[in-house]
């Protein structure tokens, strides 16, 4: 359904920003596009479900200012392009875009304005992570692939109805002080963070792996934790030494 139809109104033009911004903006809606196509590639969505967005920096570093572009509400993922990807602001506010934007777009925005690190928010209902979320469990660090990406357990954040930005505000409140780049929101699913939207659909990705093989695991027995000593070894090891 159009953004008109749904009675959304842009609270400002895109035209308003500098053309640098729009470029920017160009940039994001092309690579967002593209990157729900790895939702679908790694089974992490089902139907319309699930989204991807992206941080649009408008000054000289992250602010409440900044824009977001973020798929729109309710559109198959077979038919999302970079000309349909909407642009709203920090408070979810429409500023371009043919269509309504995701109904979670007021909880990426919040998890935007108070982690200005955060350039990418992702959010899938992958089948193993969406089952540990609606047991309220957290996902025990017993994989050196979890101490490697999580930095620790994947922590499970409170229940939150969708529509404003309580998802966002259990986010933000639980991975704020957390090295975990992932949340289980209780009874309805994975978010995941990162510093562009690239990183944050990698750790969608790796939660559901995570999610599917602990799970398995603790089906042939009792499960053996990982040391928070050389939890923290394997962390920092993997991401400042491993790679190019």
């Amino acid at each position: 359904m159009s953004a008109k139809a749904q009675g959304y109104t842009a609270s400002k033009s895109l035209t308003a920003f500098s053309p640098a911004v729009q470029e920017k903006v160009a940039v994001a809606r092309q690579q967002v596009a593209e990157l729900h196509g790895e939702l679908t590639r790694y089974d992490l969505v089902v139907w319309t479900a699930g989204n991807v967005s992206q941080r649009v920096v408008v000054g000289s570093e992250p602010s409440s200012a900044d824009l977001l572009v973020i798929k729109p509400s309710g559109v198959r993922y077979h038919e999302l392009a970079a000309s349909n990807m909407v642009v709203c602001d920090l408070y979810g506010q429409l500023v371009d875009g043919q269509y309504a934007p995701s109904s979670d777009t007021a909880a990426h925005a919040y998890v935007y304005r108070h982690m200005p690190e955060v350039g990418g928010v992702v959010h899938t209902h992958s089948t193993y992570a969406t089952a540990w979320a609606a047991r309220g469990e957290e996902i025990p660090c017993v994989l050196t692939m979890m101490a490697d990406e999580f930095g620790g357990s994947i922590p499970v954040g409170p229940f939150a109805v969708i529509g404003d930005d309580s998802i966002g505000r259990g986010i933000v409140q639980t991975l704020r002080d957390s090295r975990s780049p992932a949340v289980l929101m209780q009874n309805h699913g994975p978010f995941t963070i990162g510093a562009d939207a690239t990183a944050a659909v990698k750790a969608a990705a790796m939660v559901e792996e995570v999610a599917r093989t602990v799970h398995i695991a603790r089906q042939g027995g009792e499960l053996i934790p990982i040391d928070s000593e050389k939890i923290t070894q394997l962390y920092n090891r993997y991401q400042n030494v491993y790679g190019q």
